[in-house]
């Protein structure tokens, strides 16, 4: 006999919204969301959506009323509380604006805590455009299942970076010249993985960074910066991270 399938369907509509949840309260949306639900997925007063609001955790609501620019929604039961994302921040040099937004994307995905821009000498790209990394995010997390979103934390420069840097941080940087290797050093607690960009860290910025932190290797071969970031979150999830956990039913 097939087993019964969970209530609500995974293939639900997700979306976040910037605002506390509650049982009962009736919410109305517009823009994007509105369009989206509305207008791309047709839907019609009744349907079930499923929201999480990176506070509460996640909510099954059901649409009461959608017109041309508005979609108006009920919110219902508490599916889950936000999940716990392993203490792991990503600290990265930006690069290019396609890249650097894949980067985003895909970090969300593999459950990073905290994303960090970080400046060195060698960085592509020193703008950055939060707002649009956030929106990046946000999407990733609808479509990955994420209840906790990451933290998208204003760029800092490296020498900023390591000056102030919390003792009780584990600081694990991709040295290309070699280390340890990560699934070995990777332990569980509060973490970072730091990134180098496109020309790696200069000669005075790989010392800086040994005096605090700890080098780590990726393997023999020499990786691309976004290869090299999300390699490394692979690594430290399935050494210390969750990636251990047994998946949602």
């Amino acid at each position: 006999m097939p087993a019964t399938p969970a209530w609500p369907p995974h293939s639900l509509p997700r979306l976040f919204v910037d605002q506390t949840l509650s049982a009962g309260m009736s919410l109305t949306l517009d823009g994007g969301a509105a369009n989206y639900l509305g207008n791309v997925l047709r839907l019609k007063a009744g349907d079930a959506v499923k929201l999480f609001d990176d506070s509460t955790g996640e909510w099954l609501a059901r649409v009461e009323a959608v017109d041309r620019k508005r979609v108006t929604l009920g919110v219902a039961d508490h599916l889950r509380p936000r999940e716990d994302v392993p203490d792991l921040w990503l600290l990265f040099a930006p690069l290019k604006k396609q890249t650097t937004d894949w980067l985003v994307e895909k970090a969300t995905e593999l459950g990073a805590k905290r994303l960090v821009p970080v400046l060195t000498r060698r960085t592509v790209a020193e703008r950055v455009n939060l707002e649009r990394l956030r929106s990046i995010a946000i999407e990733a997390a609808e479509q990955c299942d994420r209840t906790a979103l990451p933290e998208i934390a204003d760029p800092v420069k490296l020498d900023a970076l390591l000056k102030n840097w919390p003792a009780d941080r584990a600081l694990l940087f991709a040295d290309e010249t070699g280390g340890a290797p990560l699934a070995e050093a990777a332990k569980a607690g509060p973490s970072a993985l730091l990134i180098g960009p496109e020309g790696g860290f200069t000669d005075e910025e790989r010392v800086a960074i040994r005096a605090v932190g700890t080098p780590v290797a990726l393997g023999p071969r020499i990786l691309r910066a976004e290869t090299a970031a999300l390699a490394a979150l692979s690594l430290w999830m399935a050494a210390a991270g969750d990636w251990g956990r047994p998946p949602r039913a």
